[in-house]
């Protein structure tokens, strides 16, 4: 799968950590950015680039994952950040020992981090409500999102590194073909007829939080190591007319997934929202984003005490995810993260107050990114208005949902172009299903 180079988002105002091999490096171990250079930290470390500070253990970068890294003070992670800047500020790239750096085109990327937990939110007011218009005909979101983030546990062992394959899923899901729910032939098993991308941002915690200890929104920002792109790949519903029809006739409910929605009532999405996560290889520390904070309107204010930020804010981050067919590549969503209702400190904060505990590792999505704009939409579900308003692609086919072989690619970017900090691509193809 070729994927696209993405220095200028790795200028020195970012400096992202993430895990990396190559001919040189065989072993996967800690790694940064700058430009189209990678430098591997062991051996910066080594050489003794960061001989400052006494708290970075020998081997912390020597490491199949970041987790001991991410787990250090915040204090550790800025002091390395600032000290890469300040060699290239003064010596540019030959301030670094020549055996620390490759070029990114010849390592490869992967998972940065071991993951513990997975939780994926729902934190757009206008996702919400374009969902539940197109799927069952009204657009009035339910009354907890307005008091806290909605959100369900997801599962970790299907989070994959961008690049990889996605393949379309079986499970069980409502027969497009057959009106009666009552019959035998109401029920399919089979592969998921409709599979789409979701455009999301995710919360890597580092500074874990023990059980039972209660989190203000005000102070999650000292457990969040960084950001990543994340993909919660998801298998679409039938027709929203159809469902429409069949829930006003047999007053059921339905949700927006096919094999999601049937098996979504009463426990909530399982196998329907497993088919693979894909997450950019690199994190984004908050140190980097802090200029591009916004501040937002105080949205929560009808929610508790814990999630009232002092001074609300956000980040200025716009998404973009485009689909790959046939060597062309179609913008279809540009999709704003300060359109999101609630944010991601608040998310964290909502994650621990009934007495969880946050480890290292620990992921924290906020659910599908959508504006208010038609192009703004963070999934084809809204898109194409549940798959009865096709895209058109550049090279002239048109897509309701995801078909075999495309490849969808989300990048970010937070702040312009020439002087922003962005994330790279998280990119994955959707493959056919296998024979069950």
């Amino acid at each position: 799968m070729a994927t696209a180079n993405y220095s200028h988002h790795f200028s020195h105002r970012n400096i992202p950590f993430g895990i990396a091999s190559s001919q040189n490096h065989e072993k996967p171990q800690a790694v940064s950015r700058l430009g189209n250079t990678i430098l591997f930290l062991h051996d910066l470390h080594v050489h003794g680039i960061f001989k400052e500070s006494k708290n970075i253990p020998e081997n912390v970068f020597n490491q199949p994952t970041l987790n001991s890294f991410a787990a250090l003070p915040k204090g550790e992670h800025r002091y390395v950040r600032e000290k890469i800047q300040e060699v290239f500020r003064h010596h540019g790239l030959e301030g670094f020992p020549s055996a620390s750096k490759e070029d990114a085109d010849v390592t490869t990327m992967h998972l940065p981090i071991t993951i513990k937990d997975f939780t994926d939110f729902s934190c757009s007011l206008h996702h919400v409500i374009n969902a539940g218009r197109i799927v069952v005909g009204h657009a009035s979101p339910p009354p907890s999102f307005f008091k806290f983030p909605v959100g369900y546990q997801g599962r970790t062992s299907s989070i994959v590194v961008s690049g990889t394959d996605i393949e379309r899923p079986y499970g069980h899901f409502r027969n497009p073909k057959c009106t009666d729910p009552q019959s035998e032939e109401a029920i399919m098993f089979g592969p998921s007829q409709k599979v789409d991308y979701e455009v999301e941002l995710a919360a890597v915690i580092g500074e874990p939080l023990p059980m039972k200890k209660r989190l203000h929104a005000d102070d999650a920002d000292n457990h969040i190591f960084g950001f990543v792109i994340l993909n919660d790949w998801s298998c679409e519903c039938s027709s929203p007319k159809r469902l429409l029809m069949l829930r006003r006739r047999y007053q059921l409910t339905f949700v927006a997934r096919d094999i999601q929605g049937f098996e979504m009532n009463p426990l909530g999405p399982f196998n329907g929202k497993s088919l693979g996560t894909s997450i950019s290889p690199w994190i984004i520390t908050p140190d980097a984003l802090e200029p591009f904070r916004a501040s937002i309107a105080p949205q929560q204010a009808l929610g508790p005490t814990y999630l009232q930020q002092s001074k609300p804010s956000t980040y200025d981050i716009l998404m973009t995810v485009e689909i790959l067919a046939n060597s062309d590549k179609t913008t279809v969503g540009v999709c704003p993260v300060q359109s999101l209702y609630w944010t991601p400190q608040q998310m964290i904060a909502h994650s621990v107050s009934s007495g969880s505990a946050l480890r290292t590792g620990d992921i924290l999505a906020t659910g599908t990114v959508s504006g208010e704009h038609s192009l703004s939409g963070g999934c084809l579900l809204e898109r194409t208005e549940g798959g009865t308003k096709p895209v058109m692609l550049s090279d002239g086919s048109k897509r309701g949902y995801l078909e075999d072989g495309d490849v969808v690619r989300i990048t970010a970017m937070a702040g312009a172009a020439n002087l922003g900090v962005g994330f790279g691509e998280c990119i994955g193809r959707l493959t056919a299903a296998r024979p069950f």
